[in-house]
C-alpha cells in the first residue's frame, strides 16, 4: 500500500518526505491514493473549495498547542469567553470524522490528511478573524511536532536540528498572531489523564507509555519557528493562567 500512495522519490530523510511542505503537495499525495480511499477524495473536494491565498482579517487569531490534559479545552474556552471570539479546532469538524480512516493509513498518507486539515481551517480563519477575534486549538505545529516525533527515533538529540526545514511554517498557510504553548510536568499531565477517565489516542497511548516519544513531541514544539510558541505554565490554577494568557495576548496583539 505504501509503495502506492507515497509521494514520487523518496527523499534522503524520513521526515520531510513525511510531512507536506505545501498545500499542493499535500494535493498530489492524496490524489495518489483518492481511488483506493474516498475520503481522500472527499478531503480534496473541500481543498478545491479554498482560496488559495488565505489572507487574515482584522481580529487577531491565537492558537494553543500542548499535549493533551495540559488545559486547552479549558483555556481556549475561556478566552474565546473573555474575548467574545470564535473558537476554532483542528482537525476541522468537517474532517474530523475522517480520522480513524487516515489514521490506520501509512504515515505519508496520515501526515497528508492532517496537513490537509490545516489548510482547510485557515480558510475557516481567514472569514472568521474579518468579525471577531479567533482562538483555534491546535494548528500547524501540532501536525508538524507529532510527525517529527515519530519519524525519529531515540532520543533528543536525534531530532532534527534546530534549525532544520522542518521546523519552518508553510510559506502558503495563514499564520497565526500568536501561538502559545501550554506545559504541565508530566506527572501532572497523567494525573490529570487518569481523572479524565477518557479513552487514550493511538499517540496519547505513547506518549504516556514512552517518555521519549514524549520529550520528542515537546521539543520539536520549541523549535518551531515563523511563528515560535510562546511556552505558558499550565500548571497553577484555571485564573491563573487565564490571566498569564491574557496578558501574552494583550501584549503581542495590541
Amino acid at each position: 500500500m505504501l509503495g502506492r500512495c507515497a509521494p514520487g522519490s523518496p527523499g534522503p530523510r524520513p521526515v520531510v518526505r513525511a510531512l507536506p511542505p505545501s498545500a499542493s503537495a499535500l494535493r498530489q499525495r492524496l490524489r495518489q491514493c483518492a481511488e483506493r480511499i474516498p475520503e481522500a477524495e472527499a478531503v480534496l473536494d473541500l481543498l478545491e473549495k479554498c482560496p488559495e491565498h488565505q489572507k487574515k482579517g482584522d481580529f487577531p487569531v491565537i492558537v494553543f498547542e500542548g499535549l493533551d490534559a495540559t488545559g486547552k479545552t479549558t483555556v481556549t474556552q475561556a478566552v474565546k469567553d473573555t474575548l467574545n471570539g470564535v473558537l476554532l479546532r483542528s482537525p476541522p469538524a468537517c474532517i474530523s470524522q475522517w480520522r480513524t480512516v487516515f489514521d490506520d493509513e501509512p504515515t505519508p498518507i496520515k501526515r497528508a490528511f492532517y496537513a490537509a486539515g490545516n489548510y482547510i481551517l485557515a480558510s475557516e480563519i481567514a472569514k472568521a478573524s474579518t468579525q471577531a477575534p479567533v482562538i483555534i486549538d491546535r494548528y500547524w505545529h501540532s501536525t508538524a511536532a507529532y510527525t517529527i516525533a515519530t519519524e525519529t527515533s531515540g532520543k533528543v538529540q536525534d531530532l532534527p536540528p534546530a534549525q532544520d526545514e522542518v521546523y519552518q511554517w508553510p510559506e502558503d498557510l495563514l499564520k497565526p498572531d500568536l501561538v502559545l504553548l501550554l506545559t504541565v510536568d508530566p506527572e501532572e499531565r497523567v494525573r490529570r489523564l487518569q481523572h479524565r477517565g477518557l479513552e487514550k489516542t493511538k499517540e496519547e497511548a505513547e506518549l504516556e507509555a514512552n517518555s521519549l516519544f514524549r520529550q520528542r513531541v515537546e521539543e520539536s514544539y520549541k523549535r518551531m519557528v515563523n511563528p515560535a510558541c510562546q511556552e505558558v505554565d499550565a500548571s497553577p490554577s484555571k485564573e491563573e493562567v487565564l490571566k498569564t494568557v491574557l496578558q501574552l495576548i494583550k501584549k503581542h496583539c495590541a
